[in-house]
C-alpha cells in the first residue's frame, strides 16, 4: 500500500496532525488537506452518510496525496472490518471497545489465516491491484495494517490497561463525549470523574508504548493535549471548520456593515 501507514506513524511519539471527514468527499480533499499539512485523515463511517462507494473513492483520493487514512467503521462485525481493508485502509479505528477479549477478536478479524479469519482477495484495492508475489502477500498485509481502539466508555476505562497490552492493538484513541455519556455526566468534561479517567488511559497507552490520539476543535486545546501526552492530534472535523469559518466571516461582515450605519 502507497503512503504513510498506522504502524510507521505509532513507532514514533512525535506529534502526528490530522483531521477529520464526515462531509466532504471532493476529489481535491486529500490534496487539500496534505497541502494545509495534515499527515493523517480520521475518515468517518460511524456518525458520517459515508458509504463504501464513497469512502473507497477517498480512500483514493489520500493515496495519491500520499496522506494516511484511519478508517472508522461502524462497528466491530466481522463484514464491517473486512470491507474497510479490503478498500485499502492503512488502520482501522474501532468504536466502544470495552475488553482485551473485544480487541483480541478485533484483531484476529483484520489478520489473514492462520494468524486469523480475514478473507482474501487479492490484486485489488487494499493491495495496490497487484497481482504480483501472491504467495507472501497475506503475511505482509498482515504486518501492514494498524488498529486503533477508541475508548469511549465506562467499560472500556475500567480494562484500558488490558487493552493497550493486547498485541495488535496500535493505538488508544479517546472517545470524550461519548465517555462522558457513559459516566453519566455527557458533556462535563472537567468534572473529575472524567479527568481521572483520562489520565487512566493515558497512563495505560504510556505504559505499553501505544500512540495515543483525540479530536480536539483549537489550537490551544491541540497544544494542551499533546502535552498531555498524545501524539495523534486531530484537529477539528470539516463541517465544523467550514461553520465555524463561514459564520466568523458573515457576522463580521454584518457587525462592520451595521458599524458603518
Amino acid at each position: 500500500m502507497a503512503g504513510p501507514r498506522l504502524k510507521d506513524l505509532c513507532a514514533t511519539r512525535e506529534l502526528k496532525l490530522g483531521h477529520y471527514l464526515s462531509e466532504f468527499a471532493t476529489p481535491g480533499i486529500g490534496h487539500i488537506l496534505k497541502q494545509a499539512g495534515a499527515e493523517f485523515v480520521f475518515l468517518d463511517m460511524e456518525h458520517s452518510g459515508f458509504g463504501y462507494e464513497t469512502v473507497n473513492q477517498v480512500m483514493r483520493y489520500c493515496e495519491a496525496a500520499d496522506l494516511a487514512v484511519f478508517l472508522r467503521v461502524p462497528s466491530d462485525a466481522n463484514h464491517h472490518i473486512a470491507r474497510g481493508l479490503d478498500m485499502g485502509a492503512r488502520g482501522l479505528i474501532l468504536p466502544m471497545i470495552g475488553s482485551a477479549e473485544q480487541a483480541s477478536r478485533i484483531v484476529h478479524s483484520m489478520r489473514y489465516p492462520p494468524a486469523g479469519r480475514r478473507g482474501a482477495a487479492f490484486g485489488m484495492a487494499h493491495d495496490d491491484y497487484r497481482l504480483d508475489n501472491l504467495t507472501a502477500r497475506p503475511a505482509e498485509l498482515n504486518e501492514e495494517v494498524g488498529f486503533v481502539a477508541i475508548i469511549e466508555t465506562v467499560a472500556g476505562v475500567e480494562h484500558v490497561d488490558a487493552i493497550a497490552a493486547t498485541e495488535g492493538v496500535d493505538c488508544l484513541w479517546l472517545g470524550h463525549f461519548d465517555l462522558t455519556n457513559s459516566m453519566g455526566i455527557p458533556g462535563q468534561f472537567d468534572h473529575p470523574d472524567y479527568a481521572a479517567a483520562v489520565q487512566k488511559l493515558l497512563a495505560a497507552g504510556k505504559r505499553h508504548g501505544k500512540g495515543l490520539g483525540c479530536i480536539i476543535n483549537s489550537v490551544e486545546a491541540g497544544v494542551r493535549a499533546h502535552e498531555a501526552g498524545y501524539d495523534f492530534v486531530c484537529y477539528s472535523a470539516d463541517v465544523w471548520l467550514l461553520q465555524t469559518a463561514l459564520r466568523a466571516g458573515i457576522d463580521g461582515i454584518r457587525a462592520g456593515v451595521a458599524g458603518k450605519g
